[in-house]
């Protein structure tokens, strides 16, 4: 888990443990840390600005709450929120809210009514079961909505390494739903990204001059790649992260 209480490996409180290719209908997507429909990323005001406070919460717990998720994720389905990736948000933490306050997929779809589909419901609750970091990624607008359905269908790991690759690569919403499809088919996920260009790992990055300098003189020293530097300066500050915020498990190691 690192700095911002996010499991990158799939097996703590932020992300799902992983999907299977053909999941249970009726299983309830779980995982998140925060609050269930919580404004975590709506409520934000260096994302959403004055309208932070204006963002809505979904409470499983409070039928009012439940009833009002509901309307939400019909108004969602019927093309009845606007356009964007904040609205979208919004309508995936309806789903997530709905199915766990009605204990169901097929309840959740009878309790909406309209238009709603399981499928619907399923595909953009797991978008709100995604881990925040991701799902910021998709409030900035770096990854459309429809990508983070796609994205959402990985679990762990392999959710962080199809995101950030598909930012650095660029690749286009069929793309990242093919890489998606070929690795719950049982495909390696870095087979699947090489042969839509995508390479994980690389990217380019802008330093000031100094801190350039600086970087090119230790590979230079240690006769390394650059990137050896930057990967070995941020394994040392994720271990002394971890040791300042678990001193009983730092001192046992010493």
């Amino acid at each position: 888990m690192d700095e911002s209480g996010e499991d990158i490996d799939g097996d703590g409180t932020e992300l799902n443990r992983g999907e299977a290719a053909t999941p249970d209908p009726e299983s309830i997507p779980t995982g998140r840390e925060s609050p269930v429909g919580a404004p975590v990323i709506r409520g934000d005001e260096t994302i959403t600005g004055d309208h932070a406070d204006e963002a809505v919460g979904f409470d499983p717990d409070d039928p009012a709450s439940v009833a009002e998720a509901a309307e939400t994720v019909r108004a969602f389905a019927t093309g009845g929120l606007d356009a964007n990736q904040i609205e979208m948000l919004r309508g995936a933490a309806a789903c997530a809210a709905l199915v766990r306050g009605v204990g169901s997929y097929t309840d959740a779809v009878e309790r909406a009514g309209g238009e709603v589909t399981v499928s619907f419901v399923r595909k953009w609750g797991r978008v709100h079961d995604l881990p925040r970091s991701v799902r910021l990624a998709v409030a900035r607008g770096e990854l459309v909505p429809s990508a983070a359905k796609h994205i959402a269908r990985l679990g762990g790991r392999d959710r962080h390494v199809l995101a950030w690759a598909a930012i650095d690569a660029d690749l286009s919403v069929r793309e990242i739903r093919s890489v998606a499809s070929r690795v719950l088919d049982g495909d390696s996920l870095d087979a699947a990204l090489a042969d839509v260009g995508a390479t994980v790992g690389r990217f380019e990055v802008n330093l000031p001059p100094d801190a350039y300098i600086d970087l090119r003189r230790r590979a230079s020293l240690a006769g390394v790649d650059p990137g050896a530097v930057v990967a070995e300066a941020l394994t040392d500050a994720e271990t002394e992260t971890f040791n300042r915020n678990s001193p009983e498990l730092s001192r046992k190691g010493r």
